[in-house]
């Protein structure tokens, strides 16, 4: 199903969601995530701030809706963003470590994949990473899935 399927099937039902949607998918394990998503195992999600302080994305804003996609890049379900919080990567909680849902979801290991792929991310730009790094923390909820 494409994006504009999905969410035309949920406009249906929901008139007051107004025309105003993202589309994504995860950048890592598009797969994966979206299935821990659909399970409601996956309730947040998080990125570096850089990325909205260059313009190159739109910071998330609660209300927001949000399409997930695939790794095939079909759409799978709908969100609403319920939280957004912006801290340095050290001081992200344990309680968001837990609701993003992966791997055996504490912060320990929360830390240590995100470094990872962070700083990779940052190296294609010519950044290093850094403990004090401004990550975008967003916490959503599922609300429609065909």
């Amino acid at each position: 199903m494409t994006h504009e399927e999905l969410w035309e099937s949920y406009h249906s039902l929901n008139q007051e969601a107004g025309d105003d949607y993202q589309t994504w998918a995860f950048a890592v394990e598009a797969d994966e995530l979206a299935n821990l998503v659909m399970r409601g195992q996956k309730t947040a999600t998080s990125s570096l701030y850089v990325w909205y302080e260059r313009g190159e994305e739109r910071l998330p804003q609660v209300s927001d809706y949000n399409v997930i996609l695939n790794g095939r890049e079909e759409a799978v379900c709908i969100v609403e963003t319920m939280k957004v919080s912006i801290v340095p990567f050290n001081e992200v909680t344990e309680e968001h470590a837990f609701k993003e849902g992966e791997e055996d979801r504490s912060l320990e290991s929360w830390r240590s994949a995100h470094h990872e792929f962070f700083s990779k991310e940052l190296l294609e730009i010519g950044l290093q990473f850094h403990e004090e790094m401004l990550v975008v923390c967003e916490e959503f909820q599922v609300v429609y899935k065909p």
